[in-house]
């Protein structure tokens, strides 16, 4: 009994700290009205079976309702119904209100799903060009770029410290390496 307590006073205090500014004025709770959430399993015992739930889902295409040759637009939301109580909500005469017709949004629907795949081509491009790491690659030319310049001041410093320029210090690599003045 303790712990449903402890459960119900954390769920009254975490509502508390919930701010309801951007729900509209029908849908508000107060905190009385609490209540714990059905367990998983009663969940799913008035669900119904696995084979049950998943003979209700569709493969097909969902079509608009208005017109069944046209596909169903996402996001497709009656906003005027939502707030049609609110006196600050207004429909009419508002300033730049375009009213266009089931084709037009289609088409619109259709040009924007091109413009989203290409954009996703190109983002998915680039992903993969970062995640490249073998070959012509622009982080191998930064990273030869990099060791040029080290082993520039390398041998710089080599030759300020021993006096043998750059050219005798590849020779004398080339000696020590066996590949000039082997003698067989």
């Amino acid at each position: 009994m303790m712990p449903s307590k402890n459960l119900t006073v954390l769920l009254a205090a975490l509502a508390a700290t919930c701010t309801s500014a951007f729900v509209a004025p029908t849908q508000r709770t107060s905190l009385t009205t609490i209540t714990t959430p059905p367990s998983p399993t009663q969940f799913f015992a008035e669900a119904g079976t696995a084979a049950a739930r998943a003979g209700e889902i569709s493969d097909e295409p969902e079509m608009n309702p208005e017109n069944e040759k046209l596909p169903a637009l996402k996001g497709d939301y009656d906003w005027d119904a939502e707030f049609a109580a609110d006196a600050n909500w207004i429909t009419e005469n508002v300033p730049g209100k375009m009213v266009l017709s089931e084709l037009d949004l289609a088409a619109q629907v259709t040009e924007l799903s091109k413009i989203e795949d290409r954009f996703r081509k190109v983002r998915q491009d680039q992903e993969y060009e970062k995640a490249r790491i073998i070959g012509f690659v622009p982080m191998a030319e930064t990273y030869n770029g990099r060791f040029a310049m080290f082993f520039l001041v390398v041998g710089l410093l080599t030759e300020l410290w021993t006096g043998i320029t750059i050219p005798g210090q590849i020779e004398e690599m080339a000696r020590v390496g066996g590949f000039i003045g082997v003698d067989y």
